[in-house]
């Protein structure tokens, strides 16, 4: 019997645009690192167990996590330099070994992607479903494990590819939350004052 769908969070990156001393995914946003909301995000969505791939760095994430019922992993991608598809495949691989049907991958740089988002892309049947903001598609991403073999396995991409070529795989699932990023300095301060301003 296959698996629960697993949720995965790219975490491998070396952040080279963050200039704020450290790696991006361990500085601080509302009294959390920006990996820790994202982790929190997954988790919360309970959709399957969660699996976070590092690379350049591991990411110092709360033990809390760790604490719950739902399975937090993180599995090292040594190649991660070589890109991003190097660390979905890592992400495939793990998910093979469990024997699950489905992963359902976000980014640990994107800590306002809210758990209702996960949940409703994770309950698509299509093969590929991709997160709608306001139109746009963005991550969490569904990958059905009969795509995982047409994913990138070089290059700094996942399925951004596979998406545009393959339309007709794919569906939209309009979310709620933020797509957001956190790749500068400014990006994080940006967010760091409006979190200030909107405070009590």
């Amino acid at each position: 019997m296959l698996s629960p769908t697993i949720a995965v969070l790219l975490a491998a990156g070396a952040g080279s645009r963050f200039d704020g001393g450290g790696h991006k995914l361990d500085a601080e946003l509302d009294g959390a690192t920006v990996a820790d909301h994202a982790v929190r995000a997954a988790v919360a969505a309970g959709i399957g167990p969660v699996i976070v791939v590092t690379g350049a760095v591991e990411p110092a994430l709360s033990a809390t996590h760790f604490d719950r019922a739902v399975d937090v992993t993180l599995v090292a991608n040594p190649d991660w330099a070589a890109g991003q598809s190097t660390s979905l495949q890592v992400a495939v691989d793990a998910a093979q070994t469990r024997h699950a049907h489905a992963i359902v991958v976000g980014l640990a740089d994107q800590p306002f992607v809210d758990p209702t988002a996960w949940r409703s892309v994770a309950a698509s049947r299509s093969p590929i479903a991709v997160a709608e903001y306001d139109g746009r598609p963005r991550n969490p991403v569904r990958l059905h494990h009969s795509v995982w073999p047409l994913l990138p396995t070089v290059g700094d991409h996942g399925a951004r590819h596979l998406i545009r070529l393959r339309p007709e795989l794919v569906e939209r699932v309009p979310c709620q939350g933020s797509d957001a990023d956190i790749d500068t300095l400014e990006d994080l301060r940006s967010w760091q004052n409006r979190s200030s301003t909107n405070s009590p």
